[in-house]
This record gives C-alpha cells, sequence and structure tokens, in this order.
C-alpha cells in the first residue's frame, strides 16, 4: 500500500504560481506512476499530470501543457506540481493518486488509480 499526503495549496492572484507537495509512504514507487487529479465543485474529477517512477516519463492534459510542471524526488519519495501563470479556472481541490504497474494508456483516467492523497485546496482570485 501506498499512504499519500499533499500540501502546498493556498490562495493565489491569477498569473501567480505555486507548488503542489504529494508526499508517498508505504511501498516503494519504483514500480509505480503518481498523477495529479484536480476537481471542481460540481465538475468531475480531471486529470492534471502523471510521472512515471522508474523512468521519470511524464503526461500533461493540454489545459496545462507549459505552465505546470511535474516532478519527483526519489531521495524523498515526493513528487511535485509546479503550477505557473495560474487561472481562475484553475481553482479546484488538488489531489494525488498513486497507480502500481501503470499502462500509460490509460493514466489519463482517475478510475485507473488504487491510492489516492485527502486533497489541497487552490483558489485562485484576485
Amino acid at each position: 500500500q501506498v499512504q499519500l499526503v499533499e500540501s502546498g495549496g493556498g490562495l493565489v492572484q491569477p498569473g501567480g504560481s505555486l507548488r503542489l507537495s504529494c508526499a508517498a509512504s508505504g511501498d516503494t514507487l519504483s514500480d509505480y506512476a503518481v498523477g495529479w487529479f484536480r476537481q471542481a465543485p460540481g465538475k468531475d474529477r480531471e486529470f492534471v499530470a502523471a510521472v512515471r517512477w522508474a523512468n521519470g516519463a511524464i503526461l500533461y492534459d493540454d489545459s496545462v501543457k507549459g505552465r505546470f510542471i511535474i516532478s519527483r524526488d526519489r531521495t524523498t519519495s515526493t513528487v511535485y506540481l509546479q503550477m505557473n501563470s495560474l487561472k481562475p479556472e484553475d481553482t479546484a481541490t488538488y489531489y494525488c493518486a498513486a497507480k502500481k504497474r501503470p499502462i500509460w494508456s490509460i493514466l489519463r483516467s482517475h478510475s485507473a488509480y488504487e491510492y489516492w492523497g485527502q486533497g489541497t485546496q487552490v483558489t485562485v482570485s484576485s
């Protein structure tokens, strides 16, 4: 099993930046992918980005490509989401999730992931 704890959310003005962290514990992540998802009130949970732990391969949703950067720190088992040029439509609760033995083609689907964090709120507003 994997336990995930997100942090780093908050209130930021449009155009600003935030860095989210996802600290993992429990099972080693060598055979996992870790993804970030977000969910706004009244909307479905949507894919943001994912990274395959073993080789660092990365996947982004088109809505965040060029603005968000996902990265991993192998020494601390932490995944980061650097969010730049934030827009009001980025407002949501952000979740990290882990998928064992990832199949790349399904990593955009939240139903593929076995383990989830509790979420951290990001609000982009002036």
